[in-house]
């Protein structure tokens, strides 16, 4: 059997390939969007993608499961599990429906669907069997059920998708379903989670690759609530400092559901001078994308830039501040090379930003403007702390209002009005705080930024936080 991890720091997500060498067959679980990697490494291995599914309904990210089996002709198999209000859309017309037993075989290779509901619904976990090596599962696909130290959040339906208090029974769900289909199983059982460290699907998930079915009984802090059959304490326990929901998982999540559009090959990005993108700027026909460090863009950027430092982090900063349904306007990205914007390209559809249509290599000869910075002891005026909640909760400016830079653009109505004159808005350190201020620039907002952010408040000699309750 090979197993192969394929791990997304930016949304810190992984998917997986599993293949059968006997048979030179293999399936995708829960693909990205850019899917060379898994095309790559079939490729190399000699194997033929013959099957993709998901474990549930993304919130955090856009699907690729339709992208790759319209490039291989893979069959997809997806949960029908859940109820009516979690049934697959009709773009997965001709999709194998799958219930709690279902079973996918490719050779010697056995993946059997595990109805797992909490974090969602609908929510399916895999158990694999290696049939040349063992009749019994040595492995368990847990996607948001099981992570490493941690349990998929039960809220985000809440959160993200409009629904109003469904957090208790997913609580309620996730308890039954550790009862039923996680602790009865072997110790020795790999649980191979979707995602770790830097997720928002959780709170406190583990940053190593993997874990066991024993180690996470025995050593988890929900351990022992299951031990003591407390699942009043394990709801309260899990529901408890959960992060912000970026506003975008509510996009992913309908999206998802009905069926992500099929990019195919997309165009080669247009490399533009800067008169000519001068030009399409002066006629507002283009959105830039401002790639450098937070202090080089203070040294001076375009107006109306949207700052997103890198590609590293393009997906989760892009998704904060370009809503590609409300945005029509083609991306221009500044980038080192062709191949760094095609990579920030790549980071970008990930969650269904598509609209990248080229990229410049210098700002040379564009006139700049320099965003306004005050130092941090002279931090006046409507304050705002995009920071999550659990931060702002342990400590923050006094006199601060708390809207995180993920939900900013979305909540306008949390903010006075443009011209009220201008927002001071700060982080930690000052990342976050420039993503979210150049969104709120090109929204029309008056923005300054705190230089070096929360921290560099809190280094002033008598500084004193304020301590609230999170929101």
């Amino acid at each position: 059997m090979l197993l192969e991890r394929i791990y997304d720091e930016d949304l810190a997500q992984a998917s997986y390939l599993i293949g059968c060498q006997a048979q030179g067959e293999a399936i995708v679980v829960d693909a990205r969007r850019d899917t060379g990697v898994y095309e790559r490494i079939a490729s190399a291995n000699g194997m033929t993608i013959v099957a993709v599914t998901e474990t549930h309904i993304h919130a955090d990210y856009l699907s690729g499961t339709r992208e790759l089996a319209a490039k291989t002709g893979a069959r997809v198999y997806v949960s029908d599990e859940g109820g009516p209000e979690w049934t697959y859309g009709e773009r997965f017309d001709g999709a194998v429906r799958m219930k709690h037993g279902h079973r996918i075989e490719l050779g010697n290779i056995s993946l059997e669907a595990v109805h797992t509901p909490g974090h969602t619904p609908e929510h399916l976990s895999f158990l694999v069997t290696d049939g040349a090596q063992s009749p019994e599962p040595g492995f368990m696909l847990t996607g948001d059920f099981v992570f490493v130290g941690d349990l998929g959040r039960p809220d985000l339906l809440d959160e993200a998708a409009g629904f109003t208090d469904t957090r208790f029974a997913g609580a309620a769900q996730l308890f039954e379903s550790l009862k039923r289909h996680f602790v009865t199983l072997p110790d020795y059982v790999q649980v191979l989670p979707g995602h770790g460290s830097g997720s928002a699907c959780g709170k406190a998930l583990g940053s190593i690759a993997a874990t066991t079915v024993g180690y996470e009984r025995n050593f988890s802090w929900w351990a022992e609530y299951l031990r003591e059959d407390d699942e009043q304490g394990f709801v309260a326990a899990l529901l408890d400092g959960q992060p912000d929901a970026h506003a975008y998982f509510e996009r992913m999540k309908r999206q998802n559901k009905l069926g992500p559009e099929v990019m195919g090959e997309r165009p080669p990005l247009r490399e533009y001078e800067a008169r000519e993108l001068a030009q399409l700027i002066k006629r507002d026909e283009v959105v830039v994308i401002d790639t450098r460090h937070h202090a080089a863009v203070h040294e001076g950027t375009l107006a109306g830039a949207l700052a997103v430092p890198g590609s590293a982090k393009a997906a989760s900063y892009g998704a904060w501040v370009v809503n590609p349904e409300a945005e029509r306007r083609p991306l221009v990205v500044l980038a080192e090379s062709r191949e760094a914007a095609e990579q920030f390209g790549d980071h970008l559809v990930r969650v269904g930003i598509d609209t990248l249509a080229g990229f410049v290599t210098s700002f040379e000869g564009l006139p700049l403007v320099q965003p306004a910075v005050v130092k941090p002891g002279e931090a006046r005026g409507f304050l705002l702390d995009v920071r999550n909640k659990t931060e702002f909760a342990a400590g923050h400016l006094p006199g601060a209002q708390q809207l995180s830079s993920g939900r900013l653009l979305w909540h306008l109505d949390e903010l006075p009005a443009p011209e009220a004159g201008p927002v001071v808005m700060y982080c930690r350190s000052g990342v976050r705080s420039a993503v979210a201020a150049s969104g709120l620039r090109l929204a029309g907002y008056d923005v300054a930024e705190v230089e070096g952010g929360y921290m560099a408040w809190a280094a002033l000699p008598g500084s004193q936080p304020q301590r609230d309750p999170a929101k």
